[in-house]
């Protein structure tokens, strides 16, 4: 099959009916600045009146007493008008590189761009310095966090993923080229060059570029610049061909959260092949139109040919190219889904090796998680054996719509991101409260790397907290208004990359267990929440017996087991065995006896512990004393030795 020529291609499916949720169209003709092509040309006639549906501005949660967020639409939707005292709140900060399909499609919504107001609620910018996002306001949404160029440039992709590598084995990080980066690596390539012989080819990149520039094929020694870092790795010299030509896939990953981590995959994507024929010869290494398949490059080939008709799979780009690609694929036997799924893997285990940097920053630089989502565009080529590889990760994927293809794909993406992304208006006291330079929230506990007790994972739902309550619910909602993502972590499946974590996170550990729980039914699930909620559990409410998930406990084993399973969420924490607790290790033979019918002779045990009657206030502060307590490493125990016994006042608290 030649990708210019698919007459023996099985026709691609049509798009299935849908939804006006999925549907997929093209931006509209709005005036744009000079800099950047009016991709508008392409689309479509425009429709008429009649065929122009209105949508409510705002999409409703499936809790009560919970904000709903801000609708984004296609072509053929109108948005309803806000009243006046709200539309006037929705403000876009326009920066340099905003996307005219990022600025379509807040128009569509009825935003106003502002390049000086400092009220605006979301922008699609530069990534920034750490320092710059302590800057943001807690009702503010920017396109990125901090910490991310640790996957986004090249140098520390690499230097990340072989740390994943030496820890876990090539069994399960196996999926890059054997990398160096210069200068530090010198020594470690020359060996390598030599062992590998004279007929191995080497690519080399500079560490922070993008769109094919300072790529060059090399074989010989002498080749090597030497002045200047370089990324230097083995050329997969044995790519998978179509029609003769070389081509590499753009896959769109979303992440909403990193604590707790919430990784989205685009069903959608980009094929992009080079623009000539490919041969393994190597008086061919010199031609980037062969090796290469940046669009920035092969455009400049008098033979690349763009995808015209956005109902093709022509040109060197083809549309719902991804799902192209799969049928070409089948067509020819080949298993479609193992190769998405080892994708899927890849993916997972990128963004998890960047996890420890980007929270770490997270928690110095951003006031609230609320403030930060980002979009990656992941590179990944299939060798001759249909193994995926990953070959950079892109920060600031282009969003750029020369053509069709390009506004049928990203148009639609950017639809669903920033429908997934539940931009909210804010309320008052949010626009006028101080920005903070971190966040506080319990979800920033540090656990030890060690494995969480399997006991610990299997009842962490027993007894659900505000703060669960509220993760719980914001990652329904999320996922409720997902699109044309699909989330691939956290998810049934999910469970065993939590051995990946540098420090597995309580709230990671909270969604893992509530998919294995409910991911065969939702509904059970939502409607549990849905009460809990309605109760104003996820508003703060203190009252132990309306945290319980299990309405057969009563308020006296439910205070019990609140303070039990707090009790072994701090231990998981703080680096403790969880058993040397003294209220824990009371407790933990009759504990599965709390959530029976036979529980009456446990409900003075709880009195028999001194300090621990008042349970309401006495909770928080063993959560806040204990973090406060081991935050130095000469008092880790002090708390929970064998033995002892809490006795805390308020005076015994930190104001923080």
């Amino acid at each position: 099959l030649s990708p210019l020529a698919p007459s023996s291609f099985c026709p691609p499916a049509a798009p299935p009916a849908s939804s006006s949720l999925r549907q997929r169209s093209a931006a509209p003709h709005l005036p744009l600045p000079s800099g950047e092509p009016d991709a508008s040309r392409f689309m479509t006639e425009p429709m008429s009146a009649e065929d122009v549906e209105e949508h409510p501005a705002l999409v409703p949660s499936l809790f009560p007493l919970t904000a709903p967020t801000l609708y984004f639409s296609t072509a053929n939707e109108k948005v309803e008008l806000l009243p006046a005292e709200q539309r006037r709140l929705l403000k876009w900060k326009l920066t340099t590189v905003t996307p005219n399909v990022v600025k379509h499609t807040i128009a569509r919504s009825h935003f106003k761009v502002t390049k000086k107001s400092s009220d605006w609620l979301g922008c699609w910018g530069h990534h920034m310095k750490s320092s710059g996002f302590k800057a943001l306001a807690e009702h503010q949404k920017l396109n990125h966090f901090p910490g991310t160029f640790q996957i986004g440039r090249k140098d520390r992709l690499w230097r990340n993923l072989s740390k994943m590598q030496l820890r876990f084995g090539k069994q399960e990080f196996g999926f890059f080229p054997r990398t160096f980066v210069l200068p530090q690596d010198i020594k470690l390539l020359r060996k390598a060059w030599e062992d590998a012989g004279s007929r191995q080819k080497w690519i080399i990149k500079p560490p922070a570029s993008a769109r094919g520039i300072g790529i060059q094929v090399i074989h010989k020694w002498s080749q090597l610049p030497r002045k200047r870092p370089l990324l230097v790795q083995k050329y997969l010299h044995k790519p998978y061909l179509i029609g003769g030509n070389k081509f590499d896939l753009r896959i769109y990953v979303y992440v909403t959260s990193y604590d707790p981590l919430r990784v989205y995959i685009f069903s959608d994507g980009l094929v992009r092949f080079a623009s000539c024929k490919y041969s393994s010869s190597m008086k061919t290494l010199s031609n980037k139109f062969m090796h290469l398949t940046n669009y920035s490059v092969n455009k400049k080939n008098a033979e690349y040919q763009s995808n015209s008709d956005d109902k093709a799979c022509q040109g060197h780009k083809w549309y719902e190219a991804l799902k192209a690609l799969w049928q070409y694929l089948g067509c020819r036997g080949i298993n479609t889904t193992l190769i998405w799924e080892k994708i899927k893997d890849i993916v997972i285990k990128t963004i998890i090796a960047s996890e420890p940097y980007v929270n770490s920053l997270l928690k110095m630089n951003v006031r609230s998680t609320y403030s930060c989502h980002e979009l990656f565009g992941f590179d990944i080529m299939l060798d001759e054996n249909l193994k995926p590889w990953i070959l950079e990760v892109n920060i600031s994927p282009s969003l750029h719509s020369n053509t069709a293809l390009d506004v049928s794909i990203k148009g639609q993406m950017i639809r669903d991101l920033l429908n997934l992304a539940g931009f909210r208006i804010p309320q008052r006291e949010e626009l006028l409260s101080p920005c903070s330079s971190a966040s506080s929230s319990s979800s920033s506990w540090t656990p030890h790397p060690a494995s969480a007790p399997q006991d610990f994972l299997s009842s962490v739902l027993d007894v659900l907290t505000p703060e669960d309550v509220r993760v719980l619910s914001e990652s329904e909602d999320e996922l409720s208004r997902r699109g044309d993502f699909e989330r691939i972590f956290p998810a049934a499946p999910s469970s065993r990359y939590l051995r990946f974590f540098e420090c597995p996170r309580y709230l990671n550990l909270l969604l893992d267990q509530w998919e294995q729980r409910h991911w065969s039914n939702r509904t059970k699930g939502i409607d549990l929440l849905r009460t809990l909620c309605q109760r104003g559990v996820h508003l703060g409410t203190n009252d132990p017996a309306h945290m319980v998930s299990n309405n057969t406990i009563s308020s006296t084993a439910s205070t019990q087991l609140l303070l039990y399973n707090l009790c072994v969420r701090v231990c998981t924490c703080v680096c403790l065995q969880w058993s040397k607790c003294s209220y824990i290790s009371r407790c933990e033979a009759q504990r599965q006896d709390l959530v029976s019918p036979s529980r009456s002779r446990y409900t003075s045990l709880l009195a028999s512990v001194p300090g621990c009657v008042s349970v309401s206030p006495t909770v928080s502060h063993i959560v806040f004393c204990t973090l406060q307590s081991v935050s130095q490493p000469s008092h880790r125990g002090g708390l929970f030795r064998p033995g002892r016994v809490f006795s805390l006042q308020p005076a015994d608290v930190p104001e923080s």
